[in-house]
């Protein structure tokens, strides 16, 4: 029995066309900038969102890294959600390598950072304080695409108070399905934008780093510094175009499943479904169900990432066709 994977669309693989593609990748040496296959990546990325340069790295977390040590220096700030990924989730980076200070605020429900919260945040030019410098947001957050009339009120915010604004793009393709907009629609009021190749397009790694060409430059440097510096990395960027080519429309297929599933575990006795939006759905399970409910689903060869609280997140993508959805609703009924 094939395993399903509910745990994140990082776990996606590249099928037989994906290979084909990195197999036949025209390649250089990325380093020296003479790689066909990462500079056509690069431009078509930065073309497609409207920025001047791209620059390609093996990870989502080494591009918000960069772009957040391009944006500041030493003893500067950045503003940022308390629960976001740039903050919480990437080994405190700026801080332990860029020595730049973030400036948590708790997020509103819907994943924006509220205005008047932002304006709070940003500190009086004072020896005293650290240099507010850049706002980071990130879209999708938890699942749920940031609202654009939002993204053109912090951007005013951001002109006004000279601050510059960085998006975690890690699922902005999934944000751009689910509002029906093209990608330059989001990534139009920000001065950089990550974007991940290896979650919902289904790249099996990299992302790349979109912005002004002095901005892309401070970046290339401090990948080299960050050791993310690779050479025959066209065939890897390979994956990245090919998903661009035919991953981006079928991101609805996952959205719709994930309503799917969340429709057919509502009602379920000792799960309470909190929500659903874009590929994820977020579960409570009963506390007396949690332990049992792991090794339940891995001996129907279900995965799911379970830790020590009652919450579950399950991530639709590629690799969760309609018959393995079937699959795991009928695991939950049964359990």
């Amino acid at each position: 029995m094939d395993w399903i994977d509910l745990r994140s669309d990082t776990v996606t693989r590249p099928g037989p066309a994906m290979r084909a593609a990195m197999l036949q990748a025209e390649v250089g040496d990325d380093v020296y900038g003479d790689d066909p296959t990462v500079n056509a990546l690069q431009q078509r990325l930065a073309d497609d969102l409207g920025f001047e340069a791209g620059l390609f790295v093996p990870s989502g977390t080494q591009s918000n890294l960069l772009a957040l040590m391009a944006h500041c220096q030493r003893g500067d700030e950045y503003v940022v959600g308390m629960e976001a990924h740039t903050y919480k989730y990437e080994g405190g980076g700026a801080a332990v390598l860029g020595s730049i200070q973030p400036q948590p605020i708790v997020q509103a429900e819907d994943g924006t950072l509220p205005l008047d919260a932002v304006e709070r945040a940003i500190k009086p030019i004072d020896p005293h304080f650290a240099r507010t410098k850049l706002v980071c947001l990130e879209n999708t957050w938890h699942g749920r695409p940031l609202p654009l009339a939002y993204l053109a009120d912090i951007r005013n915010l951001c002109a006004r108070r000279g601050l510059a604004l960085h998006l975690d793009g890690a699922r902005l393709y999934n944000a751009a399905v689910a509002q029906d907009v093209g990608v330059r629609a989001i990534a139009q009021y920000f001065d950089s934008v990550s974007v991940c190749l290896s979650k919902g397009l289904g790249a099996p790694v990299g992302s790349v780093l979109l912005g002004a060409h002095a901005l892309i430059e401070t970046a290339r440097r401090w990948r080299k510094v960050a050791g993310g510096g690779m050479r025959q990395a066209g065939i890897l960027a390979a994956a990245g175009v090919y998903a661009l080519d035919h991953h981006v429309a079928r991101l609805a297929d996952d959205h719709a499943r994930a309503a799917r599933l969340a429709d057919a575990l509502r009602d379920l006795p000792g799960i309470d479904v909190i929500g659903q939006h874009t590929n994820m759905v977020f579960l409570e399970v009963a506390s007396s169900q949690v332990d049992a409910l792991k090794p339940y689903m891995e001996a129907a060869h279900i995965r799911l990432s379970i830790g020590d609280g009652p919450g579950i997140r399950l991530v639709t993508h590629l690799d969760i066709d309609d018959a393995g959805l079937s699959r795991v609703i009928e695991a939950f009924q049964h359990f």
